[in-house]
């Protein structure tokens, strides 16, 4: 074999790589889930850079959420100490790792070049061989074959699915019967522990976040089944975001005490799939409601032979059979066309209705407002889109674009008015490519920086195609926005945040702060933390008249005049 155990007395916990590259790694050098709180006290001994990182903290640790989280719901995904300890979470090639089975993501032919990256160099050319006499595999499929020159015992392939918008919920099941899938072949070979990267590719554009949803689902549900016959399931993870990923939503699926398990209540999706964790479709369920209770039997006469035309009658006459069935019996629970006929009929009821807001000269504000599951999903679809669309243009326009941190450590965002020209932009890629940019900092406390200099010549779309914009950023950005800083805000503008805060969202609307000048604004946001426009200083001159100020025409900074 090419591999060679490493010492664990020369190693940090959960298997250091020597300077050739060769190593193996065993269970108990990586820690288990159940163990990371232990775990995360040692590492400021060993350095372990991957997982002291302050932005993997645990985001269930915050106290001042639990109180309310549970709010009486029942946890679907109660705390279970067994299943937990079989649960671990590594930061490297799954094939390092002396486990029974590996899993690889490849494709329907099972290439050598479409296959999880390094796993053939270092099994060797007898499992490219073997791979070719299985006949390829289907997608969402799995097949098994030796592991060769590895350390595990087995590799076990399966196909994921390509993603596209469209197929989201066909995707979804797909993922999660990929995962499923390799779970069974371990059992069914006698295997007891398995490593498992992540199957979803970005050469396949599926969106990390919600298939990582899937992948813990799915084997949380497998184990609830079968953990007397699987011992260890590691999640392996290669790049920082996914490691982020993983040890955010972990808690969510496999809670380790009470706290995590009443907080995840409440930050769970709408849809955590059903007992296989695969996504319910409420349009295809069987919506039949049980047969009640069978009323006590009644006693009939002893039947006699009767001529035929006495037997037709009693055919003809039992009616008595009634009392056997209940007119709920054919009901349908929650029927999701009724519930889109009602969308349908509030939508036109608004449109067809006193329009106030229209009135006043602010657009139309659209439909009813979104479910939490329903702007999930949107944002999933928008995410996923986004992913796949080279939007270089939009970004050349630099109508948003990031900034540093404000005075609070919260990093901003900032928007430029001026640069967001209505008549020549594509509003459905600027969509995409705000999504895009936001992502990653919706997931933690942040701030956003407006310049309205000379923004007011400008077209500026109305509050319907804001309130869109909103609800397709997705509750976590209403949560975490902490502040928009508003620089040389107008009447008109004013009146526009006044009616966003009356009329699309009273939460977010409510967090704007006006500057009328830069000083103002450098209050909330140091000077070295902005990349300003030339023409914003020149605005700002203009308007205030350079009173008090000195702006150093070189390094374009204000000064307060001695």
């Amino acid at each position: 074999m090419m591999y060679q155990a490493v010492p664990t007395a020369t190693t940090t916990r959960g298997g250091t790589p020597t300077e050739s590259g060769d190593y193996v790694v065993t269970l108990d050098q990586v820690p288990r889930w159940s163990d990371v709180e232990q775990r995360s006290s040692l590492e400021g001994e060993t350095g372990d850079q991957a997982h002291s990182n302050p932005r993997y903290a645990n985001p269930l640790a915050s106290s001042s959420e639990a109180g309310s989280s549970g709010n009486g719901m029942v946890s679907k995904f109660p705390v279970d100490h067994e299943i937990n300890s079989k649960i671990y979470l590594w930061r490297g090639e799954p094939w390092n790792l002396e486990v029974d089975a590996v899993v690889n993501s490849t494709n329907e032919n099972l290439d050598e070049a479409h296959s999880s990256p390094g796993l053939h160099v270092a099994a060797g050319p007898g499992l490219a061989e073997q791979c070719a006499t299985l006949g390829g595999c289907r997608t969402g499929m799995a097949k098994v074959t030796n592991a060769y020159d590895l350390p595990a015992r087995r590799v076990i392939h399966t196909v994921g699915p390509k993603y596209a918008v469209k197929y989201h919920t066909a995707a979804e099941n797909a993922l999660s019967h990929c995962y499923r899938s390799c779970l069974e072949l371990l059992i069914d070979n006698g295997l007891q522990s398995i490593a498992m990267g992540c199957i979803y590719t970005e050469a396949k554009n599926y969106p990390r976040e919600p298939a990582a949803h899937v992948a813990i689902r799915t084997v949380r549900r497998f184990l609830e089944k079968q953990k007397d016959k699987i011992n260890a399931v590691v999640f392996c993870t290669t790049t920082s975001s996914d490691t982020e990923i993983y040890k955010r939503l972990l808690p969510l699926y496999f809670p380790r005490d009470e706290h995590e398990e009443e907080v995840a209540i409440s930050k769970l999706p709408a849809d955590v799939g059903d007992e296989n964790g695969e996504t319910v479709i409420d349009e295809r369920k069987i919506r039949i409601q049980a047969l009640p209770n069978k009323p006590p039997a009644r006693s009939f006469p002893a039947m006699v032979e009767r001529p035929a035309t006495d037997l037709a009658l009693v055919r003809r006459n039992s009616n008595h059979l009634d009392s056997y069935l209940d007119p709920a019996f054919m009901s349908l629970i929650k029927d999701p066309d009724e519930r889109r006929k009602e969308q349908w009929e509030k939508t036109a009821q608004a449109q067809s209705g006193f329009n106030f807001v229209k009135l006043l000269g602010f657009g139309d504000l659209g439909g009813p407002p979104l479910s939490a599951a329903e702007e999930y999903s949107l944002h999933s679809r928008y995410l996923a889109k986004a992913n796949s669309l080279n939007l270089a243009e939009i970004a050349e326009m630099k109508i948003v674009y990031r900034g540093g941190v404000d005075t609070e450590g919260h990093p901003v965002m900032v928007v430029v008015g001026a640069h967001f020209l209505l008549r020549c932009l594509d509003l459905e890629r600027f969509v995409l490519y705000v999504i895009k940019e936001f992502e990653p900092l919706i997931q933690k406390p942040y701030s956003i920086v407006y310049f309205h200099s000379a923004a007011s010549l400008q077209v500026q779309p109305d509050l319907g195609w804001m309130k869109r914009l909103q609800q397709i950023l997705g509750r976590k950005h209403q949560r975490n926005l902490q502040a928009i800083y508003v620089l040389h805000p107008t009447f008109h503008l004013k009146a526009t945040v006044l009616a966003m805060q009356l009329f699309v969202d009273n939460v977010v609307w409510k967090k704007v702060v006006y500057a009328d000048r830069l000083l103002q604004l450098f209050k909330y946001v140091p000077r070295e933390q902005l990349t300003i426009p030339d023409f914003v200083f020149q605005h700002d001159l203009e308007v205030n008249g350079g009173k008090g100020l000195i702006v150093d025409p070189r390094t374009k900074y204000v000064y307060q005049r001695p």
